[in-house]
């Protein structure tokens, strides 16, 4: 069933003041394409967020409001025209972005969604609380989503276990490794109530002093200095992953990218209800430059051209996913952290560039034997080692993908013969003839020929 929602909507929102000065953050018009009418039309960034929550049954909302409260309260009154119900909770005072949760406690009985609304998005909240449900059987109680973005060397970034329960969370002014998964907090969140309790035992203060002075100051709480962060490695906080639509439009800057994201429907249309269109990707000889199977880390080098090819991926509104084939696993020669730390790298070095990729899978079976160290249980015929389809199938369920409307590009016949065994169209890098759509002499060439042929098709 669906959840409650609570929408944090207080804020003054100072750096978009500029554009607005005398409009609430949640009120700030964004023209965007409605997919009832397929018309441009202008509403309120706040209304697009709810009406894509109550699309998808959400409709039980409490919205926490401070800065020009009044306004956000007469625009949505009580919901009932966009067919939901409002409750407000207004911050006579600043209680913290996370305060007002302590104050509603006893409203928030069982686990709720909770959203800023400084986050613009788009997604299929079915899977993201799936995800949290299935989490609650290791004990969950904190789910947050995260996305890889265009700048993760200076946004806040989540470190997960296999298990993709949070170790670490790392801010922009925190020290981090050399290396990094590009998986940033979104802002978005399920939590379990009973965590607000855990809080406030942690900090050892009553609910009813926030707000109030203590040892000298107004006591505030943060959501993730004082609830989220002291999660970390405790197995009680999971990180759900996804390539959806989630933007802060806090600067005038980001508005201008999110009002033209609206526009062209790439904000709706990567919401994981819809199909999906993708790019795959060969790693060696495709990404970097092929030096033979790859056992270090320094030995990972970008080609050139790449980062900008992916990044014009990105902006395509097709998913960028690399699917590779690491027998190395299996021969015993590359150890499965030491394989993830080459990922690491790629992901770094193409996130300094403003490149991301939005999933990774590789198979670590090899059929053949005689290799010293080997894993026995890897040494497998299976069905993910390419030219066999699995990887891309697998992503395409992880992602709802249409096949036929998505592309396999590699540098070799196995990555050709992936792609068509998927229903994919297939590019080449490099010479020879497989049956592939269309070859060129590297990735950017290979991208730019793909997005032409797509715009030609439409």
């Amino acid at each position: 069933m669906p959840m409650k929602t609570v929408i944090m909507a207080g804020g003054r929102g100072t750096r978009i003041s500029e554009l607005f000065p005398d409009i609430p953050k949640p009120l700030i018009p964004v023209q965007a394409l409605d997919s009832e009418t397929n018309r441009i039309i202008s509403r309120p960034v706040l209304e697009w967020e709810l009406r894509s929550l109550v699309k998808q049954g959400y409709d039980d909302f409490i919205i926490t409001v401070g800065y020009k409260a009044q306004q956000i309260i007469d625009y949505f009154s009580d919901g009932k025209e966009l067919g939901c119900k409002i409750e407000y909770f207004v911050e006579q005072i600043p209680l913290g972005n996370a305060g007002a949760l302590f104050k509603l406690r006893k409203k928030l009985v069982e686990p709720f969604l909770l959203l800023n609304a400084d986050a613009v998005f788009d997604i299929d909240f079915d899977r993201f609380i799936g995800f949290h449900r299935k989490c609650q059987g290791e004990g969950g109680l904190v789910t947050l989503f995260t996305h890889p973005n265009s700048h993760p060397y200076d946004s806040g970034l989540v470190v997960t276990d296999e298990r993709n329960a949070v170790v670490q969370w790392l801010t922009k002014e925190d020290s981090r490794p050399d290396y990094y998964n590009n998986r940033v907090n979104a802002g978005l969140h399920v939590l379990d109530p009973s965590v607000l309790d855990m809080t406030a035992d942690r900090m050892n203060i009553d609910p009813e002093e926030i707000g109030k002075e203590k040892d000298g100051k107004t006591l505030k709480i943060d959501l993730d200095r004082h609830i989220l962060k002291p999660l970390c490695g405790s197995g009680l906080m999971f990180a759900y992953s996804s390539p959806e639509y989630v933007k802060d439009m806090g600067t005038p800057e980001r508005f201008i990218q999110v009002q033209d994201d609206y526009r062209s429907g790439v904000v709706n249309g990567r919401n994981l209800r819809h199909k999906q269109r993708a790019v795959f990707l060969d790693r060696d000889g495709t990404i970097n430059v092929y030096k033979g199977f790859l056992r270090k880390t320094e030995d990972f080098e970008l080609i050139d051209g790449v980062a900008e090819a992916i990044k014009r991926i990105n902006r395509s509104g097709y998913l960028a996913i690399v699917v590779t084939n690491q027998p190395v696993i299996a021969r015993g020669e590359v150890t499965v952290d030491e394989l993830q730390m080459i990922h690491r790298r790629m992901e770094t070095l193409l996130g300094k560039e403003g490149a991301y990729i939005d999933g990774l899978y590789y198979c670590p079976h090899h059929p053949d034997g005689g290799f010293s160290g080997e894993i026995q249980e890897l040494k497998i015929k299976c069905e993910c080692r390419k030219p066999a389809p699995g990887m891309l199938l697998r992503a395409a369920s992880d992602y709802n993908i249409s096949l036929q409307d998505s592309w396999m590009i590699g540098d070799g016949r196995y990555d050709i013969e992936a792609g068509k065994n998927a229903g994919c169209k297939t590019a080449l890098i490099g010479e020879g003839e497989y049956g592939q759509t269309l070859t060129a002499h590297s990735l950017l060439e290979a991208v730019d020929s793909v997005l032409s042929h797509n715009h030609d098709l439409e």
